[in-house]
């Protein structure tokens, strides 16, 4: 059984994304009965979590946190490297999601652990508005979080010395010259975010492409 997606206007539809069967006509683009109802409710979500040191048990492997993934019912599972980056697509609402991977965390660790949650667009968006365009990728980190950022992060920042600090829309870009690992600096936005460097955001990023 074959549906149609409607008339070709733009440049592809998301059959062809995906690498499904379409149809070659010109007026109309069309794919299985089945991948259309895929294609209309899987999301792709990125979980990062603050801390994989959690509950006091050490750090959690990320061959465990994928199984998690899997015992909620999330499909294409993957992670990168062991500083808790999960990715995984789902129909579940978003919600639900949300509210399944946290219990299952919760669970695990015996207290409440913290996510930060983005889909592919808006992490290629906060690759593409970094505000260091010159900078070393390694000496540049983003904290990432849930809701903006206050606006004293920088007149509140502690430790500061030569780095470099901007506020996005839900992140905060920072800028170390001397190194990550030199750095004294503390922000408020740490307290209750979580950092990745601008390599480990381009790895994710890229692993969550075909999405987008």
């Amino acid at each position: 059984m074959w549906v149609s997606l409607g008339e070709a206007r733009g440049p592809f539809w998301t059959c062809e994304l995906f690498g499904l069967k379409v149809d070659s006509t010109p007026e109309k683009t069309v794919c299985t009965a089945s991948q259309h109802a895929y294609l209309a409710v899987m999301s792709t979500y990125i979980a990062l979590l603050r801390a994989v040191n959690v509950g006091g048990t050490g750090k959690l492997p990320m061959a465990e946190l994928r199984a998690m993934a899997e015992e909620c019912g999330f499909s294409n599972v993957r992670t990168y490297i062991q500083t808790g980056n999960l990715m995984f697509d789902s129909d579940a609402p978003v919600e639900d999601v949300r509210t399944a991977l946290g219990t299952r965390l919760e669970t695990y660790a015996g207290k409440p652990v913290g996510i930060i949650w983005r889909t592919p667009i808006e992490m290629a968006e906060v690759l593409e508005n970094v505000p260091f365009p010159d900078a070393a990728p390694n000496q540049v980190a983003v904290i990432f979080l849930n809701d903006a950022p206050s606006d004293d992060t920088q007149a509140t920042a502690k430790g500061h010395k030569d780095e470099e600090i901007v506020l996005g829309t839900r992140e905060v870009y920072v800028h170390f010259p001397s190194g990550m690992g030199r750095s004294k600096l503390r922000l408020s936005a740490m307290d209750h975010g979580t950092m990745r460097n601008l390599n480990s955001v381009r790895k994710l990023c890229e692993m969550t492409e075909t999405s987008l």
